[in-house]
Parts: structure tokens; C-alpha cells; sequence
């Protein structure tokens, strides 16, 4: 070799080093001394200012056999060094044979496989030098010219991708990048083997780009992307020819999985295996169209989606042409891949859309429940923003699917995404209102449609729509209260979206308006009475009495068969933990906090036991307990009248249910009814409390408040002009302690005042009388001849003329807002009569007594609601004394004593209310 410069001009400088490393008796630490200086010296010199001659005898004694293979590991990592910079010197040819460059690359990579341990082991520096020059000098290409070349790439791709899992340097990492690259560039054809090793990395579903081999292959493979396109895609083809016509698909689920992966990190590779992708979209098997569904559905899902689908159109439109695919399996997979896309392909939503929405209509319903699914699983952005009104709409039309499932996802799906936008709807954001806020109403609207539908319609009012604070434990600390007053307020906020229709089907499903004792009740004292099938007494009247509770409660399930079962099996469980725990769920008395505590551990005992019969006794759990309104809410819905604002109305109509259904609700809140009635300014909330405390009071007499201040003052509240207040001021003292003397009082005062009295006035102590027939007779009769008297002649029969405006307009009801003072003082004296007569039912003479009532209530009928058929009165009154004197005749006609003598009239009676 010629000992000059290419540059020609300044002389070569000659290697100083002219010691011995083959020498009979030489130490080890003689000769890794010598290696050292070597080593130095090499390193030292640039390419260009060697003379090559000089090196001649170094560079044979360097692969000398008793030097490449000595037992001391500081003697190879040293002349792994003196190699490589003998090979930059040379560069871009070698000094050595192909046999000896083979030895010399096998040498180079068991060290650094042996020995890269990490910065603090020994000879880490020799063995970063020898990484570097190989990546630096890529004398490492040397390798494809070997006629073993094969074997040594293939050694080396496996080797570094071992050697990069000991996480080491970042700057070794990339040496190895560019290693690995050098080879792949300069080999004529990569090694199937040394593939296999850099697609394995991919293949691993663990593996994130903050792992080094994973890291290490994304790299490499962008870096040479242009050449491993035919390998790659000649790989993924010899898969699916190779599986094609096995049963057994799992490699080419993994290959698909590859492409998936390779997609994320490295588009760029996959140029030539999309079009194969696209073919298989139009295989005639049907697993292999599934996989290959799925496949690009996730990719067209990931990053660069959109850019997929610029660069492959067909490829795009004959995928979403699988929305039509003959298999219903891969129609689901269809639908199933479109979550993704309707964030990662914006562009392309309203394409996306109309598919599903289609799918919505598709024959199958594992398609149509899928759909729902889809939406079920997004995210509130999404749904905000990427889901239109209209499909959601649509997926709500599903909620009366006849099938079950699609009935199922589709109202879940509902209450989920209404769940997640309820923060946003509270806060008042439009976008989120206008968006969500009519699900509830939506959903409600459906009990009337479907009876079968009920079941799920309960499940998500509660698990979604207004869900109990905590499901599974109560907080124990202190600063983990639950939040009753969130929890009520999210119920007010629901129904300011409800119509009048959808609040009274949610008061139902609340449970309010069940009569105590009801069916449930009823199931706990029958399980408890047949003691698990040990029965001391009346045995066949309680077995009777059991299995007549089973059936009728489980003809209100869906399967009533399955419940039938499962609720006896709950009986011959006979745990007394579990009836207490049902009792406490269905309590009235039961606070929030106390119901969540004794759900999660009836649900978490129940499982243990017998967790088959679980989901049915779930149900009867939602339906017995109080988990919409509890008497935890009370405080909260008071405070909403107290304070006006926008659930105001909303929090009258709960409490206003709740006083006449569940006083039982109001037991432990006598004393915040009492504070609230004296608040005079408020006229709202003295008639919602006078109301609830005139309902508790009725329920339990004990519970009168007995302070005087109080009773003062509903004394008063019973002689002033709101009739709304008089008339439950007037129920309050016909239950309290003395009620004998504050009736008496009420109704003397009444007597002399009535008749001068403004109609305002006037109509407050009618309601007032109409309270005490009812609930206070004997007050009542101790002034019953003037009363009366005044009631008939001054109120009842003062003819209300016709409306000649309403004539014309042919209008024939008035709502109850609609009626007129004299109107509603009408009525009410109606009732007044109703209740004298059910007061006197049990007297000797009841029917000489009540024979004027009956026969006044008959001529109303026969007369059309007036009392002379030749002087007919306006039709709106008419309509309303019709009404009230039919409903008059029903009650009195329970009573035995006027039963005979109503029959008569039952034809027409029976008209009217038709």
C-alpha cells in the first residue's frame, strides 16, 4: 500500500510502537500493558497522517489466536480497541483476510455482548470506543462481503437487540442505530432471520417507545425504510400464504398486529403491504376479512389516519363498504373499529356517521347493540363535539328495540354519556344542555311506550341518571362526607329538562307513591315468617302467603320465572342479616348515608351466599328502597324554596309528593317545618312546610310540634286569607294534642265571621271547615246548623251564569288554575257534605241524615252539574260540580249504609266518570 496522503504533500508519520505482544513468557499484565500504550497510540492518530507500512507486523499479531483468545478480559476489550482503530486506519479497505475479518466481527461482538454491562463495569470505556469506531467508521459493512455474512448479520441484529435491553447510554443506543443501519444498507438482502429479530420487537404488545429494543427498532426502521419495504411486505405475504387455508389463524392475527404497530411507529414501511391489505378486504374467507376488518380500522384509528386514507382512497371506501359485509361478524367488527375514528378522522365524521347510523337499522341486533356500545364508550369531549343530536336521538330510538340487547346498550349508553355531560349541565354550559339534557326525558318517556322496557329503564335511572353518591363503602373520615346536597340538587337540575308526563313517571319509579305497607314489605315479613321452610304454625297460610308475594312481585320482571326462582331462593337462604339489612334499605327513616352503608353490604353478603340470584334481588332492592328521594334530601329541597331560583318548583313538587305519600320522610325534620312556617314573607315555603308538617302529623299524632310559639301561630295561619295555608293549618291542630279546644276555638270564630268575609277570606275558612268534617267532626257539629246553612244558601247554590265569550269558544273544563274563587268555595262545600255524611255513617240515623247530601248529589248528575236544568250555569262550573258530585257519591258509596240507596243512580254515576 502506498505511504502517502491523498492530499499528497506532507509525509507520513511512522507507529512509534515497536514492542512484541507474541512473546513466549509474557505476563498478562506485561502484555495488557503493552495493549494499553498501543491502544493509545492508535487512537491518537488520524487516517490521513499514518504510514500504513508501519502497522504491517501490529496489525497480524493483533489477531493472533493467543491474543484474540486470551482468558483475560481486559486483554480482548483492549485489542477489540487496537482492531477497530486498525480498521479506521485502513478504511475503506482491511488489512486482512475473509476469514480473519470473520474471526475479527465475532471477536468484536462477543465482547461487547459479554462486557456492556453498564458505565460503572469494568473496561466500559474500551468497549464504548469499539461501539463508536464501528458505528463512526462503519467498518462494520465489511460484514456483507464475508461469504458467511448471512450468519454473522443475523448474529449481530440478535446480539444488539439483546445488548439494548440492559438500558444503557442513550449515546450507545445510537451507535447501535447506526450499525445496524449500515448493515442493512450496504447487504444486498436482509437476512429472513435478521428480519424476524427487528419485526419481533413490534410484535410485543407491551412494548412503548420508552423501551430500548422497541426504541432501537422504530429507529432503525425509519431510517431505512426505503429498503425494507419489499422485505417487510414479502414477510407479511409469505404469513398469510403460509396460514391462508389452516384452521388454526393465530399467525395471522399476529402478522395483522405487526402492521398495526409498524403503522404507529414506522408508515413508511408499509407501502407495499396496505394494497395487500385492501385484497384481503375482498377474501372470500371470512376470518381472514374479520382480521384485516379490524386491522385497518384500528389503523385508520392511530395516528396518521388521515393520512392513510389520502394516500389509499380505495383502500378507505372499500373498508367502510364491510358496514355491508354479508357476515354480521364483521359487520360488528365494523362498527366496533368506528370509536376512534370519529376523533382521529374529523374530516371524514359525517361520513362516519351516516354508516353507523345505518347500522342502527341493520337486521342483526348484535350490529345494532354494537352501535350503542360504540357510543356508550366515548369520552364527554367526543360526544360533545363529534356526535351529533341527531344520532343520539337515534340510538334513543333503540331504547324501544324489540330486542333485548339492543334495548340494553342503547339506554345505558344514554345514561352514561348523560352521567358524564351532568357537571357541564349543572354549570349551565349551553353546548352541554342543549346536547344531553333531554335524555332523562327521553328515556322516562319510554315507560309508557313498553312495559318490558322497565326493568332497564330502572337500572339506568339509578346506576347513571341519579346515582347513589357511592355504590361500594361509605367514607369514613370526615372529610369524605357524602355529599347529600349535590345529590339532591342533581335530581332538582334533572327535572327542570322533564315534562309534566316524565316527572310523574320518575315520582313513581322513586317509590313515593307506594302505600305503606307495600308488596315488598309484605316479602320481607313472609321470608322471615317461613323460616327458611321451618315452620312451627299455620304452615300452608304462610307457604300460601309466600308464594303469592313471589308471583306477584315477579311478574314485574322481565324473566318472571327466573325471579320467581331466585326470590325463593332467597327466602330458603334465610339469613336474618340480610332481612335487616332490607328492612334498613327500605326504611323511610333510612338517612342517605345509612342506605349506601346497608346497600353495599346486603349486595356484598347476597354475593358471597348466592351471587346467581343477585342481579333479581338488585332489582327489588332499586325498586323497595328510597335512592331517588331519601329523608336526607329534605333540608336541601327546603333551602331551594327558601332561597328562590331556577329548581325552586321542582323542589315544591318533591316535597309536595312526599307529604302526601311519605310523611314518614319528614320525622326528623319536625323542628326545621316549624322554623320554616314562621317565616311569613315566604308564602311558598309556609305551604310546602304547613303541608309536610300537616302530613307527618297526621301519620303520627306523637309528632304535633308542642311548643307554643308553633301552635300560636297555625292557630292563626287557620283563621287568615291563603286558603293553601288555612286548609293544612286546619289539618295540623285537627291532629294536635288539643285538638278538641283549637278546633272548637277555629270553628266558633269561623261561625261568627264567615258570612262578612271577603271571597279570599271567605274561600280560606271553607277549605279550614272542609279539614275539620273531615278530621274534626265533632268541632265541626258543634256549629254544623249556622255553617251549613251559610255553605248551602250563600255559596252552593248561588248559580255561576254562562260566560257568553267561552259560550262561543264552546270551552267546557277549567284547569285548576283556571277556577274561580266561587268556584273552588263550591267544590269545596261539596266535600264538606261528603265528609258529614262518611262522619255519620256509623249513627243509627246516618241515613235519615245524609238523605239531603245523596239526594243534592244526585240531582247535580241528572242535571249535568247545576241545580235547576231550566236555568243552566256556565259550562266550565258545570263540568267541575259534575266532577266533584260523582266523586262524592263513590266515597259515600263504600259505606253500606248508602250503598243501596246510590244504586240507582250507578248507570249514570258510571257515565260521568267514564
Amino acid at each position: 500500500m502506498v505511504a502517502q496522503t491523498r492530499h499528497g504533500g506532507s509525509p507520513k508519520k511512522k507507529l512509534a510502537f515497536n514492542e512484541k505482544l507474541v512473546t513466549k513468557g509474557l505476563s498478562t499484565d506485561a502484555l495488557l500493558k503493552k495493549l494499553k500504550a498501543l491502544h493509545t497510540q492508535l487512537a491518537g492518530i488520524d487516517q490521513e497522517h499514518i504510514d500504513l507500512g508501519s502497522l504491517g507486523s501490529i496489525r497480524k499479531e493483533l489477531v493472533n489466536t493467543s491474543i484474540l483468545l486470551h482468558k483475560d478480559r481486559g486483554v480482548k476489550a483492549y485489542t477489540a480497541c487496537c482492531l477497530a482503530d486498525i480498521l479506521r486506519l485502513y478504511a475503506p479497505d482491511a488489512p486482512y483476510t475473509q476469514a480473519e475479518l470473520r474471526d475479527i466481527f465475532q471477536f468484536f461482538f462477543r465482547q461487547l455482548t459479554k462486557g456492556l454491562q453498564g458505565s460503572d463495569a469494568s473496561y466500559y470505556d474500551q468497549y464504548f470506543h469499539l461501539l463508536e469506531s464501528l458505528s463512526t467508521v462503519k467498518s462494520v459493512v465489511l460484514v456483507c462481503d464475508l461469504p458467511n455474512a448471512e450468519d454473522l448479520i443475523v448474529e449481530v441484529f440478535r446480539d444488539f437487540f439483546n445488548l439494548v435491553k440492559r438500558d444503557l447510554a442513550k449515546k450507545i443506543e445510537i451507535f447501535m442505530t447506526d450499525i445496524l443501519v449500515a448493515l442493512i444498507d450496504e447487504c444486498q438482502s436482509l437476512p429472513t432471520e435478521a428480519l424476524e429479530t427487528l419485526m419481533s420487537q413490534f410484535i410485543d404488545k407491551n412494548a412503548r417507545i420508552e423501551h430500548p429494543a422497541y426504541r432501537l427498532a422504530v429507529d432503525v426502521c425509519n431510517a431505512t425504510a426505503d429498503k425494507l419495504q419489499r422485505h417487510v411486505c414479502q414477510y407479511f405475504s409469505d404469513i398469510i400464504v403460509s396460514n391462508a387455508r389452516e384452521e388454526e389463524l393465530e399467525e395471522i392475527r399476529t402478522s395483522h398486529e405487526l402492521v398495526k404497530r409498524l403503522h404507529h411507529s414506522c408508515p413508511a414501511l408499509l407501502h407495499s403491504v396496505i394494497p395487500q391489505l385492501e385484497e384481503e378486504l375482498r377474501a372470500e374467507e371470512t376470518e381472514l376479512r374479520l382480521i384485516v376488518t379490524q386491522t385497518l380500522g384500528d389503523m385508520f384509528a392511530d395516528k396518521g389516519g388521515a393520512d392513510l386514507v389520502k394516500k389509499y382512497p380505495t383502500t378507505w371506501n372499500l373498508w367502510l363498504s364491510r358496514k355491508n359485509d354479508r357476515s354480521s361478524g364483521i359487520r360488528v367488527k365494523f362498527v366496533e373499529a368506528t370509536r376512534g375514528l370519529l376523533t382521529a378522522l374529523p374530516e371524514l365524521k359525517k361520513e362516519i356517521e351516516v354508516s353507523l347510523d345505518a347500522k342502527l337499522m341493520d337486521p342483526d341486533e348484535k350490529v345494532r347493540a354494537a352501535v350503542c356500545k360504540v357510543y356508550a364508550q366515548l369520552d364527554y369531549e367526543t360526544a360533545l363535539h363529534y356526535v351529533s343530536d341527531d344520532v343520539l336521538r337515534a340510538i334513543a330510538g333503540r331504547g324501544l328495540d324489540k330486542k333485548q340487547i339492543v334495548r340494553v346498550e342503547a339506554l345505558n349508553c344514554l345514561g352514561k354519556l348523560y352521567s358524564l355531560a351532568y357537571p357541564e349541565i349543572e354549570n349551565g354550559e349551553p353546548l352541554a344542555i342543549k346536547q344531553f339534557s333531554w335524555i332523562p326525558n327521553e328515556i322516562l318517556q319510554m315507560l309508557t311506550v313498553r312495559t318490558e322496557v322497565r326493568n332497564i329503564i330502572e337500572q339506568v335511572i339509578m346506576d347513571h341518571i341519579l346515582p347513589l353518591p357511592s355504590s361500594t363503602s361509605v367514607p369514613s373520615s370526615k372529610s369524605n362526607e357524602i355529599d347529600e346536597v349535590a345529590w339532591t340538587d342533581r335530581l332538582l337540575y334533572t327535572l327542570q329538562y322533564l315534562d309534566e308526563k316524565s316527572v310523574k313517571a320518575l315520582l313513581n319509579l322513586s317509590g313515593l307513591k307506594t302505600l305503606r305497607p307495600n308488596i315488598f314489605d309484605h316479602f320481607v315479613e313472609a321470608c322471615i315468617k317461613n323460616n327458611g321452610g321451618i315452620i312451627d304454625e299455620n304452615e300452608e297460610l304462610v307457604v300460601r302467603k309466600l308464594n303469592a308475594v313471589v308471583q306477584h312481585i315477579a311478574a314485574t320482571y322481565q324473566d318472571p320465572h327466573k325471579a320467581a326462582e331466585d326470590l325463593n331462593s332467597f327466602a330458603k337462604l334465610n339469613e336474618g342479616r340480610l332481612y335487616k339489612l332490607l328492612k334498613t334499605c327500605m326504611d323511610p327513616q333510612t338517612d342517605l348515608k345509612g342506605l349506601i352503608k346497608a346497600t353495599a353490604e346486603f349486595c356484598r353478603r347476597l354475593e358471597q351466599s348466592s351471587a346467581s340470584i343477585l342481579p333479581t334481588l338488585l332489582v327489588l332492592l332499586r325498586r323497595s328502597s328510597f335512592r331517588i328521594i331519601n329523608q336526607s334530601s329534605i333540608p336541601t329541597l327546603i333551602k331551594r324554596i327558601q332561597k328562590t331560583c331556577s329548581t325552586t318548583p321542582h323542589a315544591q313538587t318533591l316535597l309536595t309528593c312526599a307529604s302526601k305519600h311519605v310523611p314518614a320522610l319528614f320525622k326528623a325534620h319536625i323542628g326545621e317545618l316549624a322554623k320554616a312556617i314562621a317565616d311569613e314573607k315566604n308564602a311558598l315555603l309556609v305551604e310546602v312546610c304547613l303541608q309536610a308538617l300537616a302530613g307527618v302529623v297526621k301519620w303520627d299524632g306523637a309528632l304535633a310540634p308542642t311548643d307554643k310559639r308553633t301552635n300560636e301561630r297555625v292557630a292563626r295561619i287557620v283563621l287568615q286569607s291563603n286558603h293553601r295555608h288555612a286548609k293544612f293549618a286546619a289539618r295540623i291542630l285537627a291532629f294536635s294534642k288539643h285538638r278538641q279546644e283549637a278546633c272548637g276555638k277555629a270553628v266558633e270564630s269561623i261561625a261568627e265571621n264567615i258570612a262578612s268575609s271577603d271571597p279570599e277570606t271567605s274561600l280560606a275558612h271553607i277549605s279550614v271547615l272542609t279539614q275539620f268534617s273531615r278530621f274534626a267532626p265533632e268541632s265541626f257539629e258543634d256549629k254544623s246548623d249556622v255553617l251549613m246553612s251559610y255553605l248551602l244558601k250563600s255559596v252552593l247554590m248561588v248559580p255561576t251564569p254562562p260566560n257568553s265569550d267561552d259560550m262561543d269558544l264552546g270551552e267546557e273544563w277549567a284547569e285548576e288554575h283556571e277556577l274561580s274563587l266561587e268556584l273552588q268555595a263550591r267544590i269545596l262545600v261539596l266535600k264538606v257534605c261528603r265528609y258529614r255524611g262518611l262522619a255519620h255513617a256509623t249513627s243509627e240515623k246516618a241515613l235519615e241524615t245524609s238523605a239531603p247530601t245523596l239526594k243534592m248529589l244526585a240531582t247535580l248528575l241528572e242535571y249535568g252539574g247545576c241545580f235547576n236544568i231550566e236555568s243552566p250555569e256556565d259550562p266550565k262550573v258545570m263540568s267541575r260540580m259534575r266532577l266533584q258530585a260523582a266523586i262524592s257519591l263513590l266515597h259515600l258509596s263504600t259505606v253500606d249504609t248508602y250503598a243501596d240507596a246510590i244504586a240507582p243512580k250507578f248507570l249514570r254515576l258510571a257515565l260521568v266518570m267514564q
